[in-house]
């Protein structure tokens, strides 16, 4: 039998295979006509009283922007604070010290031990301290020791003493089902030798999280002609559900998140505003070559053994030799090293002073030019 169509009847059908096919499709449609810069995020930022910018700690873009944030704020006229991650709370007055100008860049370093507590290359931040010290704005130690965080890994919270449970906020919310399995995703990505205990992991992050949240309400409360911008690392904001909602608890004002798009859904449910920042590499440092000893015992830092490329090994350092002065920076450990080092490069000539030991007769003081490689 031959089917008849009357006018009209093609488009008719035409648009119910479309209704049927959008039916129910979770596609995300993200419109390109709607990218902006920075200049407009941070007129959007304006009216927010604290802004988290999270970050991928070794991605130098991540922090190229937090500084861009933060300047962006700043010459629209907002009195700013910045909280950070990575400074504990035990060291406020030193951080204090080193925005006020009464210390300078190495002492702030050893006082608040950062390369002990921290590690990241520290150039990675500097601008962003430099632009706060130049411009007298207040930078607070969001971060619970570490002492106390690591014990509670060991042996939970229960296992604290009383003097220690004073130090942890009296409130803490357990009660976020998606918050835990997203920690629990994390904890069971870890090699199964660190594996150990997920409660005593769990109630460390929810620590870090409750403590960074309780610290950056207090400073709201005492500060309230201040933006607060928060710098952490993105798993602490994403989704809201660490510093965020665990602030919002205490202090009940408007924020933004902001967080690194790369590699990521853009999910409004996970942060307010998404960068794309190229890619950008930290210049090469220039390296000694050297394996360092733990062992603190004893006048300077040992060397332990050398890298295959070793400029330090060329210039005729040996394994044993303990290092007590690299250029002006005596050296009395570790944090000592990477201070002398921040901005050294490759090439560089590098003067390094040892104590070498000898099984008969008197140690010796001995000093070698180090090319840097």
């Amino acid at each position: 039998m031959l089917s008849l169509l009357l006018p009209g009847a093609h488009a008719t059908l035409a648009a119910d295979s479309v209704a049927s096919a959008v039916d129910g499709n979770r596609t995300r449609v993200l419109d390109a006509t709607d990218l902006t810069g920075m200049d407009a995020l941070i007129r959007k930022l304006m009216d927010r009283r604290v802004v988290f910018v999270g970050e991928q700690h070794d991605r130098y873009e991540d922090h190229l922007n937090q500084l861009a944030i933060i300047e962006g704020l700043h010459a629209g006229g907002k009195s700013l604070a910045i909280g950070l991650e990575f400074f504990q709370q035990p060291f406020q007055q030193d951080v204090d010290d080193y925005i006020e100008g009464k210390i300078d860049e190495a002492d702030f370093l050893r006082r608040t031990q950062y390369f002990d507590r921290w590690r990241f290359d520290y150039r990675l931040y500097r601008p962003i301290l430099r632009f706060a010290r130049e411009h007298g704005i207040p930078v607070i130690a969001l971060n619970l020791e570490a002492e106390l965080t690591r014990k509670v890994g060991d042996v939970g919270i229960d296992g604290l003493s009383e003097a220690e449970r004073a130090r942890i906020p009296a409130q803490m919310d357990r009660g976020d089902p998606a918050y835990r399995d997203r920690i629990e995703a994390v904890f069971r990505h870890h090699p199964a030798d660190y594996q150990r205990n997920f409660e005593h992991f769990f109630e460390v992050q929810l620590l870090w999280d409750e403590g960074m949240a309780e610290r950056a309400a207090a400073y709201l409360a005492e500060s309230p002609d201040r933006t607060l911008v928060v710098l952490s690392g993105g798993g602490h904001v994403e989704y809201g559900q660490g510093i965020p909602k665990r602030l919002m608890r205490r202090q009940r004002v408007p924020m933004a998140i902001i967080l690194n798009g790369q590699g990521r859904e853009p999910d409004g449910a996970v942060a307010d505003f998404f960068l794309y920042p190229p890619e950008v590499e930290l210049p090469p440092s220039g390296l000694m070559g050297v394996m360092l000893s733990t062992d603190e015992d004893g006048e300077g830092i040992r060397i332990d053994g050398f890298a295959e490329e070793s400029g330090a090994k060329a210039a005729g350092l040996q394994t044993g030799d303990r290092i007590v002065r690299i250029g002006r920076h005596r050296i009395a450990g570790y944090a000592d090293v990477r201070i002398a080092m921040i901005d050294a490069q490759p090439k560089d000539l590098v003067s390094v002073e040892v104590i070498r030991e000898h099984m008969l007769g008197s140690d010796e003081h001995k000093t070698f030019e180090v090319r840097l490689r």
